[in-house]
C-alpha cells in the first residue's frame, strides 16, 4: 500500500509504517491541485490540516482506502462523501487529550491568579500586590460543553480540586465519575467557569453568541481550547466589556485560517505590522483581546506538546495497523 504524507509529523509514523510494509512518499510543498494530479497513485493519505479534502479531491483519489488525520478533528475532510467512497477515516484524539486537559487547566489557573498581568507588570518594575489578588478554584462550579476525549481529560485534571464539575453533550449517558451530565439550561444556571471541548460542526459554529452568553445566570469565565469558530468574537468582547464574562482563555480564534497554521488570511509581513504596534489592518475585536488583562491567548497549541507529537503519530500507526494489517 502506498501512502502519501502531506504534513511533517513525528518520524516514528513513517518508520513504523515502513516496518509494516507500507511504501511512504512525502510531499510537503506541492499545491492541492498538484497533489490531485498524482493522488490516484496512493491508497493512503496522512495529513494534519494543510488543506481541505473535498469532493473534487476525493473524486480523483480513485484508489484511496484511508485518510489519517494527525489530530483530533476531521472538519477539514468531507467525511460523508469520503465514507460514501469507502474511504476509512482515522483521527487521533487519544494522542493529545492529556495535553489539552493540562493546557486548559493552566489557562484557568493563570486567569484566576492574574499571572499574565502580574508577570508583565513586574517586568515593568511594578510591584502591585493588591491589584493582583487572585481567586481560588476550590468551591467553584466548572461546566464543560462537549464530553469526549478532551472534555474527559480536563475533568480528570479537576479531580484534585474541590469543585463541582458538570458536563453537557448532545450524546446521552456520557457523564462519569469525574463530571455529572446535565442539561444545557442547568449548566447555564450553575456554572462559574465554562470550558469548550466541542468539534467544529454546524451546531457549534457561532454557538457562543450574545444570546448564549446572556443565558448564564452568573458572570462566568470562558476557556476555549476547542475551535475558534465556536465563539463570536464581537459578542465575546461585548460580554467582557460588560463583565458578563469575567475573563477568557483562548487557544483558538475565529480568525484562524482553516489550516490552523496561521492567523488571519493575510500575509506574514502584514502580521508583523501588528507586532510593531501598527494594528489598523486587524479586526477591532482582536485588538481588544490583545490589550485585555483578563484575556490569555495562545496560538492553537493546547494539544501541541513534545509528548503529544509522539502519541498522535503512534495512535495513527496503531489504527492503520489494526485495520489493514
Amino acid at each position: 500500500m502506498k501512502v502519501l504524507h502531506l504534513d511533517k509529523n513525528h518520524p516514528l509514523l513513517i518508520d513504523q509504517l515502513n516496518d509494516l510494509g507500507f511504501t511512504n512518499h512525502e510531499n510537503y510543498t506541492a499545491s492541492k491541485s498538484e497533489i490531485e494530479t498524482k493522488i490516484s497513485d496512493y491508497e493512503g493519505i496522512i495529513i494534519r490540516s494543510r488543506f481541505t479534502i473535498d469532493q473534487q479531491f476525493l473524486d480523483v483519489a480513485t484508489n484511496l482506502k484511508f485518510i489519517g488525520r494527525v489530530g483530533a478533528g476531521l472538519e477539514n475532510i468531507d467525511c460523508d462523501y469520503a465514507e460514501q467512497k469507502g474511504v476509512y477515516l482515522i483521527s487521533a484524539p487519544e494522542g493529545n487529550r492529556n495535553a489539552v486537559g493540562e493546557h486548559t487547566l493552566g489557562m484557568l489557573l493563570s486567569l484566576f491568579n492574574k499571572l499574565n498581568k502580574a508577570d508583565k507588570e513586574v517586568r515593568q518594575g511594578k510591584w502591585l500586590r493588591e491589584a493582583n489578588r487572585g481567586l481560588e478554584l476550590d468551591g467553584k462550579t466548572v461546566g464543560l460543553i462537549g464530553y469526549g476525549n478532551m472534555g474527559k481529560a480536563f475533568a480528570k485534571k479537576l479531580r484534585g480540586f474541590d469543585v463541582e464539575t458538570l458536563c453537557y453533550d448532545i450524546k446521552p449517558n456520557v457523564g462519569d465519575e469525574n463530571a455529572t451530565q446535565i442539561s444545557l439550561s442547568d449548566l447555564q444556571e450553575k456554572a462559574d467557569v465554562l470550558s469548550l471541548h466541542t468539534p467544529q460542526t454546524p451546531l457549534t459554529i457561532n454557538m457562543v453568541d450574545s444570546e448564549f452568553i446572556n443565558s448564564f445566570k452568573k458572570p462566568f469565565w470562558l476557556i476555549n481550547t476547542a475551535r475558534g469558530k465556536s465563539v463570536v468574537t464581537e459578542d465575546l468582547i461585548t460580554a467582557l466589556d460588560s463583565g458578563k464574562i469575567l475573563g477568557a482563555g483562548l487557544d483558538v480564534l475565529e480568525y484562524e485560517k482553516s489550516s490552523f497554521e496561521n492567523l488571519f488570511k493575510i500575509d506574514e509581513p502584514k502580521f508583523r505590522w501588528m507586532r510593531k504596534g501598527k494594528k489598523s489592518n486587524l479586526p477591532e475585536a482582536f485588538e481588544y483581546l490583545i490589550n485585555a488583562d483578563n484575556v490569555i491567548l495562545t496560538p492553537h497549541v493546547a494539544g501541541w506538546t513534545v509528548e503529544s507529537k509522539i502519541k498522535l503519530a503512534q495512535t495513527i500507526v496503531d489504527k492503520i495497523k489494526a485495520k489493514f494489517c
